[in-house]
């Protein structure tokens, strides 16, 4: 599974080794070990024993880590230690403000003997939003996503509508910059469903792909919110099928007009509808 097939992204916390465990067994395309915000100053070090033990081996299901902020004492500290490790999928970095915090984490893990990690920046400030075309095309950076806590907070958003720029913004920049779409921020709230449904429709609208989560029970929610419809796995069908007769830009029966951008689209459609049920 490549990155544009990933939907579900699930955080849990690196000082509770149990619950990664289950992580893996959770059905998460991604399971994301978090160092940075669920873990307690004092069981910082814990974390990164106990998420370094796991990483000693490799696993089926991707296991990317949240180090903490660049700009502290414990990243460099982290990078270190994870880079080298054969079930290291991906660093996700916080607080990602420029290239030069991409640069510093990049000459952190060219200290090791291991090639650098794949990194995925988390936008969380104005001007990360502002420098988020120039983050997405680092080579070094595989993906980009908004931390819309922080976000908020800085800008003094209080609902919904505050966050649209920056969110264009981060899909726009993505794409641009020869990504996969951003997946969407978590969703707070475990226990509201609907709530979960009509965000992920949202988000979905505005291009963002899957969604990270904080628990189990949201990944069937996300998957089945972002799987394709019928009505659209139909219509991707009849575009592929009237591509493999005509290389060049074509017209369908119903007399939509398509073009490579299109079908490569459709493609995708009809790989994701073919996944496995949430």
């Amino acid at each position: 599974m490549t990155d544009h097939t990933y939907l579900t992204w699930l955080y849990v916390p690196g000082d509770r080794p149990e619950v990664v465990v289950k992580a893996l067994g959770s059905g998460a395309d991604v399971v994301l070990v978090d160092l940075e915000d669920a873990v307690a100053p004092d069981r910082k070090a814990y974390a990164l024993d106990a998420t370094a033990e796991l990483l000693a081996a490799e696993h089926e299901v991707p296991v990317h880590v949240r180090i903490n902020a660049l700009t502290g004492t414990l990243a460099e500290k982290e990078v270190r230690r994870l880079t080298p490790l054969p079930g290291l999928g991906a660093l996700r970095l916080p607080k990602v403000d420029s290239t030069d915090d991409i640069a510093r984490a990049l000459a952190w893990a060219a200290c090791e003997t291991s090639e650098a990690p794949a990194l995925y920046a988390l936008l969380e400030s104005a001007l990360a939003i502002e420098s988020a075309y120039d983050v997405a095309r680092h080579p070094a950076v595989h993906g980009i996503a908004l931390g819309e806590a922080d976000l908020r907070a800085e800008l003094g958003v209080t609902d919904a509508a505050g966050l649209a720029w920056p969110r264009g913004r981060a899909v726009v920049a993505a794409r641009a910059a020869r990504l996969p779409p951003p997946p969407q921020s978590v969703y707070p709230d475990v226990r509201d469903t609907e709530g979960l449904v009509r965000s992920c429709a949202e988000g979905r609208a505005l291009g963002f792909f899957g969604r990270t989560a904080i628990h189990p029970r949201q990944l069937r929610v996300i998957e089945e919110a972002y799987r394709p419809g019928p009505d659209e796995v139909a219509a991707a069908h009849d575009i592929v099928q009237a591509a493999a007769t005509d290389a060049g830009a074509l017209a369908l029966p119903d007399g939509r007009f398509v073009d490579a951008a299109v079908v490569a689209g459709a493609r995708r459609t009809l790989a994701l509808a073919e996944r496995r049920p949430g």
